[in-house]
């Protein structure tokens, strides 16, 4: 006769009848035993996702912030060119056949912690933009016109510099990216 065992399911001592590597008591705890199984396979394989994420996020160091910072970029202009597709340029009032930037009131070398902000960037063409330095007394006419006089000032005014990490910006590509997938979805 085989040697008492304890269940791995309900603890309640039995003998095996079926073998000697038997681990259950019963065809119900059988069944338990296996879901179980299942779960602590899940759990583990979430762990391992786990991992493998944390271990992709060390990689993303501060020697990927210029990458990060391109991404993140050029997914923000993106959302502005998408949000602003049926505006007309902002410094020039013009509607044309040609490449459209989604250009910043106050530059990016300027004033960094305004490069993602959404006031400060509209759809510009690219004469205005690259041949014209911005266009700027023109694109302030219009800013001032399209979001008001208070909101103008505050971008006019102090803010506090900020520098985003590579992961920070990681995220912000992804965000805009999101919500240029949104707004295109709404659109259509």
């Amino acid at each position: 006769m085989a040697k008492p065992k304890k269940c791995k399911v309900c603890e309640k001592e039995f003998a095996p009848t079926y073998n000697s590597t038997q681990k259950v008591c019963s065809p119900s705890c059988a069944i338990k035993l296996v879901d179980m199984d299942k779960q602590a396979k899940a759990k583990k394989a979430r762990s391992g996702e786990i991992k493998r994420v944390k271990q992709k996020l060390k990689q993303l160091s501060m020697n990927d912030r210029p990458k990060a910072l391109r991404a993140a970029q050029a997914a923000f202009n993106a959302f502005i060119r998408e949000r602003d597709k049926d505006l007309p340029c902002i410094s020039c009032q013009r509607h044309h056949k040609g490449q459209y930037h989604a250009g910043h009131y106050l530059s990016r070398g300027a004033h960094p912690e305004l490069a993602f902000n959404e006031l400060n960037n509209n759809k510009q063409c690219s004469t205005c933009n690259n041949h014209l330095s911005g266009n700027l007394l023109n694109y302030r006419v219009n800013l001032i016109k399209k979001i008001g006089l208070d909101k103008v000032e505050w971008l006019e005014g102090p803010h506090d510099n900020i520098k985003m990490s590579a992961l920070e910006l990681w995220d912000l590509q992804k965000r805009y990216k999101q919500k240029l997938k949104d707004l295109i979805n709404e659109s259509s």
